[in-house]
């Protein structure tokens, strides 16, 4: 029978190794004369004023992803004790990228070249010209070098959220990426976006349409009026299959412009600015393997990955707060299970409320409930069966998720 990690190997940390990855930071430690043992992250360092290296100590440092004014210059650093990984050629995504992606990176574009155009349908293109899932070596040793730095980027950004509000406070929103907008289904998950960003619980979802676009979407608009999130789904509702990508995409953007300068929630101390795109639309983690499904632009901040093993796992893992199953299908029920298993045998840790949106759906048509708790009443750390929930209210979800 599988054991858990141990405590320290699943339990979020403060890295030990000083990371560098603006060209502010860099320029103020190389004042110092020194960057040995750092690394050094997707800096252009080949732009003006380029920096003189050749009199600072680099034992040990670690330049990954980083342009230089030429050749001469890493071989130089590799030569005095540092270790160079340079950016590929050719490539139209970063090798080693040192932030999340937000909707206007991945919607870069899109003004002068449509769906087409934009950088997000780009990477998928070239991703599908080599090789998709099975890329050649070169390609998935990018692929590789990006999504780590994704992985990188993403402790980052959560870290300043997690001191403040604990694991718990993660709470991840899954369901069918069919699901139009302005449908029912659609506008239940956006209600719960919403209600969950105002209880200071950070929206986590897989980043694509449908159900995952609703959640974000509420949280994006939780410091609104409801009538507004109202207004906005039915302006969405104008373009409800993500089929229609260009008409889709326009007007989603449009949408995030006219709240784009949203107001702060009432009766709430400010956030604060490492933390505030949490309650500006939440996290969402998509994967180019499904890159052929439109951009959800509405999280707040978007771990885009190549490899969907990675962002599957990624996704359970940070929702120790609980989880929200919409109506879905196949997709949703692998992800259930996989979310299942990391319960039953405590890989991540204590585990949240199961929440299952719409009785009849997870009672008749797909009877998750009957395979559910006998499986967690049998869990080796205690009969785990009452974290399972089903119900038709979205607010008796949010107590559950809050309590």
């Amino acid at each position: 029978m599988p054991t858990p990690p141990p405590a320290d190997v699943i339990a979020p940390h403060h890295r030990t190794v000083e990371e560098i990855e603006t060209r502010a930071a860099f320029d103020r430690r190389l004042a110092t004369g020194s960057l040995a043992g750092v690394t050094v992250q997707g800096l252009r360092l080949d732009l003006d004023p380029v920096p003189d290296l050749t009199a600072v100590e680099v034992t040990g440092t670690l330049f990954v992803g980083c342009r230089f004014a030429g050749r001469e210059v890493g071989a130089d650093l590799v030569r005095r004790g540092a270790n160079v990984v340079p950016p590929f050629s050719g490539l139209p995504y970063p090798t080693q990228p040192s932030h999340l992606y937000t909707a206007d990176d991945l919607a870069a574009g899109f003004a002068e070249g449509g769906f087409a155009g934009m950088y997000d349908t780009r990477v998928y293109e070239h991703f599908r010209a080599h090789g998709g899932a099975l890329p050649d070596v070169r390609e998935a040793l990018g692929q590789r070098l990006h999504d780590h730095g994704v992985d990188n980027a993403l402790v980052d950004a959560t870290r300043a959220w997690l001191d403040a509000h604990g694991p718990q406070s993660v709470v991840g929103v899954m369901g069918g990426h069919a699901v139009p907008r302005g449908s029912a289904a659609y506008r239940m998950a956006a209600v719960l976006g919403r209600e969950l960003a105002r209880a200071d619980r950070l929206v986590v979802t897989g980043g694509g349409p449908g159900v995952m676009e609703a959640a974000n979407l509420g949280a994006f608009l939780s410091a609104w009026p409801a009538d507004e999130l109202t207004a906005a789904i039915d302006l969405l509702a104008t373009a409800p299959d993500f089929t229609d990508h260009d008409r889709y995409t326009e007007v989603a953007l449009r949408v995030r412009a006219r709240y784009a300068a949203g107001p702060t929630l009432p009766a709430q101390r400010p956030a604060p600015v490492d933390t505030a795109w949490a309650r500006s639309g939440g996290l969402a983690i998509p994967t180019w393997l499904y890159g052929h499904e439109p951009a959800n632009l509405f999280a707040g901040r978007i771990a885009k990955y190549f490899s969907n093993a990675i962002r599957e796992d990624t996704i359970l893992r940070l929702a120790r707060g609980g989880i929200v199953f919409a109506p879905g299908r196949a997709g949703t029920v692998q992800e259930v299970f996989q979310a299942a298993t990391k319960t039953y045998y405590g890989t991540d840790g204590a585990s949240g409320a199961y929440v299952f949106l719409d009785r009849s759906y997870w009672t008749d048509e797909l009877p998750i409930e009957s395979l559910l708790r006998p499986l967690f009443a049998a869990s080796p750390f205690g009969d785990l069966s009452a974290t399972v929930h089903l119900t038709d209210d979205v607010q008796e979800a949010v107590r559950v998720l809050t309590a």
